[in-house]
Protein backbone atom coordinates (compact mmCIF):
# COMPACT_ATOMS: atom_id res chain seq x y z
CA UNK A 1 0.00 0.00 0.00
CA UNK A 2 1.55 3.18 -1.08
CA UNK A 3 0.93 6.82 0.20
CA UNK A 4 -0.66 7.50 -3.34
CA UNK A 5 -3.31 5.00 -3.48
CA UNK A 6 -4.60 6.84 0.13
CA UNK A 7 -4.82 9.86 -1.72
CA UNK A 8 -6.89 8.44 -4.31
CA UNK A 9 -9.20 6.41 -1.98
CA UNK A 10 -9.26 10.04 0.11
CA UNK A 11 -10.19 12.31 -3.03
CA UNK A 12 -12.75 9.53 -4.62
CA UNK A 13 -14.72 9.55 -1.24
CA UNK A 14 -15.06 12.94 -1.25
CA UNK A 15 -16.43 13.54 -4.76
CA UNK A 16 -18.21 10.02 -4.83
CA UNK A 17 -17.49 10.22 -8.77
CA UNK A 18 -14.72 8.30 -10.38
CA UNK A 19 -14.82 11.86 -13.56
CA UNK A 20 -14.62 14.08 -10.80
CA UNK A 21 -11.51 12.58 -8.46
CA UNK A 22 -9.87 12.06 -11.76
CA UNK A 23 -9.43 15.22 -12.94
CA UNK A 24 -9.04 16.88 -9.34
CA UNK A 25 -6.36 14.34 -9.36
CA UNK A 26 -5.21 15.09 -12.93
CA UNK A 27 -4.73 11.54 -14.13
CA UNK A 28 -7.37 9.53 -16.30
CA UNK A 29 -9.59 7.20 -14.99
CA UNK A 30 -8.29 3.83 -15.84
CA UNK A 31 -5.26 4.13 -13.93
CA UNK A 32 -7.53 5.64 -10.92
CA UNK A 33 -9.78 2.64 -11.17
CA UNK A 34 -7.19 -0.04 -11.41
CA UNK A 35 -5.65 1.99 -7.90
CA UNK A 36 -8.42 1.70 -6.42
CA UNK A 37 -9.23 -1.92 -6.93
CA UNK A 38 -5.70 -2.59 -6.07
CA UNK A 39 -6.64 -1.00 -2.63
CA UNK A 40 -9.49 -3.11 -2.56
CA UNK A 41 -7.37 -6.08 -3.28
CA UNK A 42 -4.68 -5.95 -0.42
CA UNK A 43 -7.09 -4.66 1.66
CA UNK A 44 -9.82 -7.74 0.99
CA UNK A 45 -12.63 -5.62 1.62
CA UNK A 46 -14.94 -4.00 -1.12
CA UNK A 47 -14.66 0.05 0.04
CA UNK A 48 -16.65 1.14 -2.48
CA UNK A 49 -20.36 0.21 -4.42
CA UNK A 50 -20.46 1.58 -7.99
CA UNK A 51 -22.37 0.79 -10.98
CA UNK A 52 -23.50 3.00 -14.16
CA UNK A 53 -25.54 5.73 -12.21
CA UNK A 54 -23.72 6.73 -8.94
CA UNK A 55 -20.82 5.62 -6.44
CA UNK A 56 -21.30 5.00 -3.10
CA UNK A 57 -19.29 4.02 -0.16
CA UNK A 58 -19.40 1.00 1.85
CA UNK A 59 -19.42 0.14 5.63
CA UNK A 60 -16.10 -0.48 5.23
CA UNK A 61 -15.54 2.16 3.20
CA UNK A 62 -16.95 4.58 5.71
CA UNK A 63 -14.89 3.42 8.37
CA UNK A 64 -11.19 3.62 6.72
CA UNK A 65 -12.57 6.88 5.00
CA UNK A 66 -11.77 8.01 8.83
CA UNK A 67 -8.84 6.29 9.85
CA UNK A 68 -7.02 7.31 6.60
CA UNK A 69 -7.92 11.47 7.18
CA UNK A 70 -6.99 10.46 10.93
CA UNK A 71 -3.49 9.59 9.45
CA UNK A 72 -3.16 12.25 6.50
CA UNK A 73 -3.70 14.56 8.92
CA UNK A 74 -1.30 13.37 11.45
CA UNK A 75 1.19 12.75 8.58
CA UNK A 76 0.70 16.56 7.22
CA UNK A 77 1.45 17.52 11.27
CA UNK A 78 4.56 15.68 10.63
CA UNK A 79 5.70 17.39 7.73
CA UNK A 80 5.35 21.15 9.17
CA UNK A 81 7.45 19.86 11.78
CA UNK A 82 9.66 18.11 10.13
CA UNK A 83 10.26 22.13 8.15
CA UNK A 84 10.70 23.45 11.09
CA UNK A 85 13.32 21.32 11.76
CA UNK A 86 14.86 21.78 8.42
CA UNK A 87 14.90 25.72 9.05
CA UNK A 88 16.91 24.70 12.33
CA UNK A 89 13.75 26.97 14.31
CA UNK A 90 14.13 24.27 16.64
CA UNK A 91 17.32 22.75 18.87
CA UNK A 92 17.86 25.24 21.19
CA UNK A 93 19.24 28.69 22.41
CA UNK A 94 21.00 29.65 25.48
CA UNK A 95 20.23 32.89 27.06
CA UNK A 96 22.12 33.94 29.58
CA UNK A 97 21.19 36.77 32.57
CA UNK A 98 22.21 38.45 36.21
CA UNK A 99 19.96 37.35 38.85
CA UNK A 100 18.73 40.55 39.28
CA UNK A 101 16.33 41.04 36.70
CA UNK A 102 12.63 40.56 37.11
CA UNK A 103 11.81 37.11 36.81
CA UNK A 104 8.16 38.00 35.85
CA UNK A 105 9.68 39.09 32.51
CA UNK A 106 11.86 36.19 31.90
CA UNK A 107 8.55 34.36 32.25
CA UNK A 108 7.14 36.12 30.03
CA UNK A 109 9.63 35.87 27.56
CA UNK A 110 10.05 32.15 27.55
CA UNK A 111 6.25 31.92 27.17
CA UNK A 112 6.27 33.92 24.19
CA UNK A 113 9.41 31.79 22.55
CA UNK A 114 7.20 28.82 23.33
CA UNK A 115 4.44 30.31 21.52
CA UNK A 116 6.65 31.41 18.49
CA UNK A 117 8.64 28.44 18.22
CA UNK A 118 7.56 25.53 19.87
CA UNK A 119 10.34 23.10 19.05
CA UNK A 120 13.09 25.40 20.49
CA UNK A 121 14.90 24.36 23.84
CA UNK A 122 15.48 27.19 26.03
CA UNK A 123 18.66 27.05 27.84
CA UNK A 124 18.86 29.48 30.98
CA UNK A 125 21.60 30.43 32.61
CA UNK A 126 22.05 32.41 35.43
CA UNK A 127 25.41 34.32 35.49
CA UNK A 128 27.33 37.38 36.73
CA UNK A 129 27.91 39.81 33.86
CA UNK A 130 31.89 38.67 33.33
CA UNK A 131 31.03 35.00 32.79
CA UNK A 132 28.44 36.07 30.49
CA UNK A 133 30.53 37.95 28.32
CA UNK A 134 33.09 35.05 28.33
CA UNK A 135 30.16 32.46 27.14
CA UNK A 136 29.10 35.20 24.73
CA UNK A 137 32.66 35.43 22.96
CA UNK A 138 33.59 31.46 23.41
CA UNK A 139 29.88 30.94 21.39
CA UNK A 140 28.78 28.93 24.21
CA UNK A 141 26.01 31.55 24.77
CA UNK A 142 23.57 33.12 22.21
CA UNK A 143 22.34 36.28 24.10
CA UNK A 144 22.88 37.69 27.51
CA UNK A 145 21.63 40.27 29.86
CA UNK A 146 24.46 41.84 32.26
CA UNK A 147 25.47 44.87 33.65
CA UNK A 148 27.34 47.67 32.49
CA UNK A 149 30.18 48.49 31.54
CA UNK A 150 31.41 45.66 29.04
CA UNK A 151 34.88 45.65 27.91
CA UNK A 152 34.42 43.20 24.74
CA UNK A 153 35.10 44.62 21.54
CA UNK A 154 33.41 41.33 19.90
CA UNK A 155 30.25 41.91 21.51
CA UNK A 156 27.22 44.40 20.38
CA UNK A 157 25.14 45.65 23.47
CA UNK A 158 22.11 47.60 23.94
CA UNK A 159 20.72 49.14 26.94
CA UNK A 160 17.52 47.92 27.79
CA UNK A 161 17.38 49.98 31.68
CA UNK A 162 19.06 51.96 34.01
CA UNK A 163 18.98 50.60 37.47
CA UNK A 164 20.18 52.03 40.72
CA UNK A 165 21.07 50.72 44.64
CA UNK A 166 19.50 50.44 47.16
CA UNK A 167 19.66 49.50 51.51
CA UNK A 168 17.98 46.38 52.05
CA UNK A 169 17.68 45.44 55.87
CA UNK A 170 15.18 42.73 58.00
CA UNK A 171 11.94 44.60 58.08
CA UNK A 172 12.04 44.56 62.06
CA UNK A 173 15.29 46.19 62.25
CA UNK A 174 15.73 50.00 63.17
CA UNK A 175 18.63 51.37 61.64
CA UNK A 176 21.03 53.78 63.25
CA UNK A 177 20.75 57.78 62.67
CA UNK A 178 23.69 58.69 61.21
CA UNK A 179 25.03 56.83 58.11
CA UNK A 180 28.42 56.18 58.79
CA UNK A 181 27.65 53.90 61.66
CA UNK A 182 26.18 51.48 59.02
CA UNK A 183 29.44 49.90 58.93
CA UNK A 184 29.02 48.27 62.18
CA UNK A 185 26.41 46.52 61.40
CA UNK A 186 27.02 43.11 59.12
CA UNK A 187 27.31 43.34 55.68
CA UNK A 188 26.18 40.54 53.09
CA UNK A 189 27.37 41.01 49.55
CA UNK A 190 28.29 38.86 46.14
CA UNK A 191 31.61 37.21 46.35
CA UNK A 192 34.04 40.18 45.07
CA UNK A 193 35.70 37.35 42.85
CA UNK A 194 32.35 36.19 41.16
CA UNK A 195 31.05 39.34 40.45
CA UNK A 196 33.76 42.03 40.54
CA UNK A 197 32.55 44.97 38.49
CA UNK A 198 29.46 44.91 40.85
CA UNK A 199 31.21 44.48 43.85
CA UNK A 200 33.05 47.23 43.10
CA UNK A 201 30.25 49.49 42.33
CA UNK A 202 28.70 48.43 45.67
CA UNK A 203 31.34 49.74 47.48
CA UNK A 204 31.45 53.02 45.60
CA UNK A 205 27.85 53.31 45.96
CA UNK A 206 28.50 52.84 49.96
CA UNK A 207 31.61 55.15 49.89
CA UNK A 208 29.17 57.58 48.08
CA UNK A 209 26.41 57.16 50.76
CA UNK A 210 28.62 57.82 54.02
CA UNK A 211 29.64 54.46 54.97
CA UNK A 212 32.35 51.35 54.51
CA UNK A 213 30.76 47.79 54.84
CA UNK A 214 31.45 45.22 57.04
CA UNK A 215 31.92 42.79 54.81
CA UNK A 216 30.75 39.26 56.70
CA UNK A 217 29.17 36.68 54.54
CA UNK A 218 29.43 36.54 50.58
CA UNK A 219 26.86 34.82 48.31
CA UNK A 220 26.79 34.34 44.59
CA UNK A 221 23.13 35.48 43.67
CA UNK A 222 20.42 37.97 44.39
CA UNK A 223 18.30 35.55 46.26
CA UNK A 224 20.83 34.07 48.50
CA UNK A 225 21.17 37.53 49.46
CA UNK A 226 18.00 39.11 50.29
CA UNK A 227 17.18 35.45 52.06
CA UNK A 228 19.97 36.16 54.24
CA UNK A 229 18.91 39.68 55.17
CA UNK A 230 15.61 38.54 56.09
CA UNK A 231 16.76 36.03 58.45
CA UNK A 232 18.40 38.62 60.11
CA UNK A 233 21.62 38.13 59.46
CA UNK A 234 22.45 41.23 57.78
CA UNK A 235 21.92 43.98 55.88
CA UNK A 236 22.99 44.54 51.83
CA UNK A 237 23.36 46.48 49.34
CA UNK A 238 21.14 45.17 46.35
CA UNK A 239 20.31 46.53 42.49
CA UNK A 240 16.79 48.77 43.12
CA UNK A 241 15.22 46.44 40.56
CA UNK A 242 14.68 44.03 42.79
CA UNK A 243 12.80 45.68 45.08
CA UNK A 244 9.20 44.44 43.83
CA UNK A 245 10.24 40.95 43.68
CA UNK A 246 10.77 39.95 47.31
CA UNK A 247 7.46 41.18 48.76
CA UNK A 248 7.37 37.69 50.76
CA UNK A 249 10.63 38.60 52.82
CA UNK A 250 10.32 40.24 55.66
CA UNK A 251 12.86 43.08 54.38
CA UNK A 252 12.65 46.90 54.32
CA UNK A 253 14.24 48.51 51.04
CA UNK A 254 15.86 52.44 51.82
CA UNK A 255 17.14 54.64 48.76
CA UNK A 256 19.87 56.07 50.12
CA UNK A 257 20.67 58.74 47.28
CA UNK A 258 18.09 58.76 44.17
CA UNK A 259 21.23 60.86 42.55
CA UNK A 260 23.51 57.94 43.48
CA UNK A 261 25.61 55.38 41.26
CA UNK A 262 23.65 53.65 38.54
CA UNK A 263 24.57 51.06 35.85
CA UNK A 264 22.72 50.21 32.86
CA UNK A 265 21.68 46.63 32.32
CA UNK A 266 22.49 45.93 28.70
CA UNK A 267 21.28 43.25 26.23
CA UNK A 268 24.45 41.93 24.56
CA UNK A 269 25.57 39.35 21.75
CA UNK A 270 28.36 38.96 19.40
CA UNK A 271 28.20 40.66 16.41
CA UNK A 272 28.08 38.21 13.74
CA UNK A 273 25.04 36.33 16.03
CA UNK A 274 23.81 34.03 13.37
CA UNK A 275 21.33 31.99 15.57
CA UNK A 276 18.00 31.21 13.32
CA UNK A 277 15.49 32.63 16.11
CA UNK A 278 17.66 35.38 17.06
CA UNK A 279 15.80 38.35 15.23
CA UNK A 280 12.82 37.62 17.13
CA UNK A 281 14.23 36.73 20.59
CA UNK A 282 16.10 39.69 20.41
CA UNK A 283 13.13 41.62 19.94
CA UNK A 284 10.86 39.81 22.59
CA UNK A 285 13.96 40.88 25.01
CA UNK A 286 13.58 44.39 23.80
CA UNK A 287 9.88 44.56 24.26
CA UNK A 288 9.36 42.67 27.53
CA UNK A 289 12.51 44.14 29.21
CA UNK A 290 13.42 48.15 27.90
CA UNK A 291 12.52 50.73 29.79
Amino acid sequence: MELRHLRYFVTLAEELHFGRTAKRLYISQPPLSRQIKDLENELGVTLFLRDNKRVELTAAGRFFYQEVQTLLQRLQLAQEHVNLLHQSLSGEVKIGYISSIDKTKLGQLLHLLQEIYPFLQTKLYELPSERQVTALKNNKMDIGIIRAPNYAAQLQTEKLYADGFALAYPADWKLPNEREQLGALPFISYHADYAPIYHSQMLAYCAHVGFTPMLRHECNNIASILELVHLHTGIAVVPKSVQSQYNHLAINFLNLDESAIQTDILLAYMKDQQHPAFSVLHQLIINIFKQ
